[in-house]
């Protein structure tokens, strides 16, 4: 799973095989956390995740939700700059 993106020591990751893991979305590690986040409403599918780093996951999905979405269908990874 490759990582996409690090920032404020969370790292963004996304399973390039949308066949087995629909709907899309994306994994992100903090710590001892872990969640997957829906790419389409930024939401928690599941896991734990502190609620600042919740909003931190939630800002960086809204500002690459196309690139995103893109990686998703296309299967293709690319890295993405760390939001500010």
């Amino acid at each position: 799973m490759p990582t996409i993106c690090q920032f404020y020591g969370i790292l963004i990751l996304m399973h390039l095989t949308r066949k087995e893991h629909n709907p899309p979305h994306i994994h992100a590690y903090y710590g001892d956390y872990e969640a997957t986040f829906y790419i389409e409403n930024g939401e928690i599918m599941f896991g734990d995740f502190p609620k600042s780093g919740i909003e931190l996951v939630k800002k960086f999905i809204k500002k690459y939700k196309m690139d995103l979405k893109e990686m998703w269908e296309k299967e293709v990874y690319k890295k993405l700059p760390p939001i500010e």
